[in-house]
């Protein structure tokens, strides 16, 4: 091969790898791989608006509740709902709720914000809910505020009631069940001490009227 052919070869070999990288602007590649080939593009992502605006808030420490909770957070921006969740049966609470912001950018704010946040020895643990996980039920009863339950009052009226002979039969039954096991144990521990008895555990019979006929 001549020297005029060399050139040729070498000319169409140089045409060749600048074809490979002469490439719009737009399609630039972002890498070229180490162990040779052409020139590779990475995949695009495509970033997802962010439409969240409900927060999910865990480890809320004892006595931050609803008031609270909105007083501090209203300092970023406007507060639409909120919610924590509480036991039903005695209405403490859960230590975890949720905050629904009117504005996504607040609430992703918040959410970077107070992750991780200290508040009275809790780590307050935030994160965002996106609308497709926000269960339909979520807001239900929100707008009802907790209100204590009188559990003396209750007990009271439980310990109050009008029995009939038979119900108050038993009810002195378990009580003086439960002295017998009482006396057990301390006698068992080796304890002298003389129990009193119970006052009123013999209950009266009704006493039945017999009218002569005349």
């Amino acid at each position: 091969m001549g020297t005029k052919a060399k050139k040729k070869s070498i000319v169409k070999n140089l045409k060749k790898a600048s074809a490979q990288f002469s490439t719009p602007k737009d399609d630039s590649p972002d890498f070229v791989p180490l162990e040779g080939g052409p020139a590779r593009k990475t995949p695009k992502i495509e970033e997802r608006e962010n439409k969240a605006t409900v927060l999910y808030i865990g480890r809320i420490p004892h006595g931050f509740y609803e008031n609270e909770m909105e007083g501090f957070f209203k300092q970023f921006g406007t507060i639409k709902r909120l919610r924590i969740a509480r036991n039903r049966k005695t209405g403490k609470s859960r230590h975890f709720g949720f905050i629904e912001f009117e504005s996504p950018e607040v609430a992703k704010v918040v959410s970077e914000c107070m992750h991780n946040y200290l508040l009275f020895e809790h780590l307050l643990q935030v994160h965002l809910v996106p609308p497709e996980r926000v269960h339909p039920k979520l807001w239900k009863g929100v707008t009802r505020r907790y209100k204590p339950m009188d559990w003396v009052k209750i007990e009271r009226k439980h310990h109050d009631k009008e029995r009939t002979l038979e119900e108050h039969k038993k009810l002195v039954e378990r009580i003086m069940k439960r002295d017998r096991r009482r006396r057990k144990r301390i006698e068992a521990s080796g304890i002298d001490y003389d129990c009193p008895e119970i006052v009123g555990c013999n209950q009266p019979t009704s006493k039945k009227i017999r009218f002569d006929a005349e």
